[in-house]
């Protein structure tokens, strides 16, 4: 077991890698060739990485830190259905045909991520079952349509509505007023799943270098290169997959997604028998600043649910416990043994920004909370593209993401205003 390292790029020590033996990779010794340079060691940029290299291109992907050290190995390890939207906001702003599609896209992810699982071997502590709860009364009948709408319209009979009575008993709180039961899907380990990738990818003929920070990307001729303080990569095309960590890379990217800070406490593991989740469901809350946790299979409770946008993060370990005592107040003295943190990218419509920011050059990101299933399906979706099939890529690229207002001096702040005001109302 290797010792468990402060990230250079993410906040606190995160317990995911407890017990996971990460593999090393080295640092970029001189310049390199490749047919598809991938910048980012997250889900996706593995993901590309293993789907290129199978299907016989030469592939190099740079990590900036070391794999795991971003929001794929600290996340809430939620898988959850569908998009970031609700399928009643998608029909809304995209109408039926179109959040149909989408839908099934992301059903696709779901069902490609359990069957890489399986296929490479990647034992991710999967669990099934998700509960959404609601933190107001009035949020009860948007909850009631999203899942009749689910089973009538897009034929996902997974949902079923739960009384305040059942979500109590669920939860082991009662602090919500009722929500939502999805069985079809469920909650892993990400540190666990992202080595499997990494190992996976490797094995497949994947070239990829840590501790390499890229500095630029630029189209040359009819190629791209990819500049680096260790030496410079040329390659027929880049994609830049390091979301929250690569906005500086693109004028483009940086405009449309945005870095804010989301953190997670471990608490020592529960006493057995114990009424916190006792189906061992994730769970998250219908607040905008989302409450999300779950249980580890060592019976810890992992709980997330504050988010920062700015680069303060105080106390994180003190903010995560005043969370997890307004719902959990029996486990108001239970310790927190680890509290990290990590950036993800949200973008305006909260869905993803796929686009070709300049030829050759492929940036994806912004999955908003919602990466654990988008981020590895939108990696082979990458790899089907460059291989010749853009259609499934393309619905996702079609998607319109808006740019931040405030340009890059005022985008900070004006976010920082905007998010706050939502965050006060989920209080009243």
């Amino acid at each position: 077991m290797e010792t468990p390292h402060q990230s250079p790029i993410s906040p606190g020590r995160s317990w995911y890698e407890e017990g996971v033996a990460r593999p090393r990779f080295p640092a970029l010794d001189g310049d390199a060739r490749a047919d598809v340079a991938i910048v980012g060691g997250g889900y996706t940029g593995l993901s590309a990485a293993l789907h290129l290299a199978r299907a016989g291109a030469s592939v190099l992907l740079i990590e900036g830190a070391r794999l795991g050290d971003g929001a794929s190995g600290r996340n809430g390890g939620q898988m959850n259905t569908g998009q970031r939207l609700g399928v009643v906001e998608m029909e809304e702003a995209y109408g039926f045909e179109r959040a149909k599609a989408l839908f099934d896209l992301a059903e696709d992810a779901k069902a490609h991520l359990l069957d890489l699982m399986a296929s490479e071997n990647i034992d991710a502590d999967y669990r099934l079952g998700q509960l959404s709860v609601v933190h107001k009364k009035r949020y009860l009948a948007d909850y009631r349509a999203e899942a009749e709408k689910l089973a009538l319209r897009y034929g996902y009979p997974h949902v079923n509505v739960m009384a305040r009575e059942e979500t109590a008993a669920r939860l082991g709180s009662n602090r919500y007023f009722g929500g939502l039961r999805d069985t079809g899907t469920g909650h892993i380990h990400p540190m666990k799943l992202l080595v499997g990738l990494a190992r996976a990818a490797h094995a497949s003929g994947a070239r990829i270098v840590e501790d390499t920070k890229v500095t630029r990307v630029r189209r040359e001729g009819g190629g791209v290169v990819v500049e680096t303080a260790r030496g410079t990569v040329r390659a027929e095309r880049a994609l830049l997959a390091a979301n929250a960590y690569g906005t500086k890379l693109s004028n483009k990217t940086a405009a449309h997604i945005m870095p804010i800070g989301s953190f997670i406490g471990a608490t020592q593991p529960l006493p057995a028998g114990t009424d916190v989740l006792p189906g061992g469901e994730a769970v998250d809350d219908s607040r905008f600043v989302v409450r999300y946790f779950r249980k580890s299979r060592d019976n810890r409770l992992l709980f997330g649910g504050r988010e920062a946008y700015t680069s303060a993060t105080g106390d994180i370990g003190a903010h995560i416990k005043r969370q997890i005592a307004e719902i959990y107040p029996q486990l108001k003295d239970v310790p927190l043994t680890h509290a990290w943190g990590g950036y993800v990218g949200i973008t305006p419509q909260r869905m993803p920004y796929v686009r070709e920011v300049e030829p050759g050059i492929t940036a994806i990101g912004g999955y908003s909370g919602h990466g654990v299933m988008l981020s590895n399906f939108s990696g082979r979706l990458y790899a089907e593209r460059v291989s010749g099939n853009r259609d499934r890529l393309r619905l996702l690229e079609e998607l319109k993401i808006s740019a931040f207002p405030g340009g890059g001096a005022l985008r900070a702040p004006i976010l920082f205003l905007a998010l706050t005001w939502f965050a006060l109302r989920d209080r009243f």
